[in-house]
């Protein structure tokens, strides 16, 4: 199904990839489609993707750490099958050319210096790696380490504790002792910019880059819509009041570790700030004169998310709206 504009211009959304869900069971196809010479294969290592150039990779850093343009993904053909057979394969799907698309896992013990693509590429920390993602790739890419994150995650069986098995090219888990199925969850997180007035809530985290600002964020809870999580979420970690009728943006695929970011605003019914300090580090109302330099790399003191983040998006759909 096509995307709308808004939500193609989200990086980390899937464009140009058909998932192509029925070709999913039939295990001699997707072998075929494997060995073919037209196939396009993803590769992968704890995570992080294997992207081109044989520079060092980035060393992981702290949350809002500014990050260079990134590198491509190095795509390989059939013959990554042969780089290790503990590799976990799954099936992304199609690009619009029928090409068919999939992603390996390699074991944390491959080596990539022992390797027939050594000098090649280099295994790079997501975030970092994102920034130089065309849309197929950070789609692909966002898929691959939500997917092998879940399989990660879920090597036993809820219902009876035994192992499980991987089946249907990588999106179910079967038990091998009860037959329960186990498909990928994603969970649901409200991200959302309070604002009153001319004025904006961003708050920070301890842990983050100095002068780094973002919305603020929770995950929905059972039982709660996502306007009630948003609301909810946004007293509890600042003390701020909102209504619970809230303004959806867009969302995105977040693969830390198999999130759905849902971007929202909010009314605020007060400006009066109680930070709860186990969730925030601090949290301010900006003008929006103060927002538009912080968006633009201007501002002296706070900086804005990446452009990958759909923290930025929210941030510049509020001041479009001008």
């Amino acid at each position: 199904m096509p995307l709308s504009k808004a939500a193609a211009a989200i990086p980390l959304v899937p464009v140009g990839l058909d998932r192509a869900a029925h070709h999913r069971k039939d295990a001699a196809w997707l072998d075929k489609a494997f060995a073919s010479d037209s196939a396009q294969v993803l590769v992968m290592r704890d995570g992080m993707p294997l992207v081109e150039g044989s520079a060092p990779p980035t060393a992981p850093a702290a949350i809002g750490t500014r990050m260079g343009p990134g590198r491509p993904i190095l795509w390989l053909g059939p013959q990554a099958g042969m780089l290790s057979p503990k590799a976990t394969r799954i099936f992304l799907g199609e690009t619009d050319k029928g090409s068919p698309v999939f992603a390996l896992e390699l074991p944390s013990s491959f080596s990539l210096d022992s390797s027939p693509i050594a000098g090649l590429g280099v295994f790079e920390d997501f975030r970092a790696a994102a920034m130089g993602f065309s849309p197929f790739e950070g789609g692909a890419a966002s898929t691959a380490r939500c997917i092998f994150e879940w399989h990660r995650k879920h090597g036993f069986c809820a219902n009876c504790g035994d192992r499980t098995k991987i089946v249907e090219a990588g999106w179910k888990r079967v038990c091998e002792d009860c037959k329960a199925e186990h498909f990928p969850r994603v969970d649901p997180v409200a991200i959302m910019l309070a604002v009153r007035g001319d004025k904006a809530l961003l708050g920070r985290q301890a842990a983050w880059r100095p002068g780094f600002w973002s919305c603020l964020a929770g995950f929905v809870e059972p039982g709660e819509t996502i306007e009630q999580a948003a609301a909810r979420e946004m007293f509890e970690e600042a003390g701020v009041r909102c209504t619970t009728r809230a303004d959806y943006l867009f969302c995105q695929p977040w693969p830390f570790s198999h999130s759905l970011m849902i971007g929202l605003i909010l009314d605020a019914d007060n400006e009066d700030i109680t930070v709860d300090t186990s969730e925030l580090e601090t949290a301010r109302w900006f003008t929006r004169e103060e927002v538009t330099a912080i968006m633009a790399g201007t501002h002296p003191e706070a900086f804005a998310p990446p452009h990958f983040a759909v923290a930025h998006h929210v941030i510049k759909a509020w001041l479009d709206r001008g």
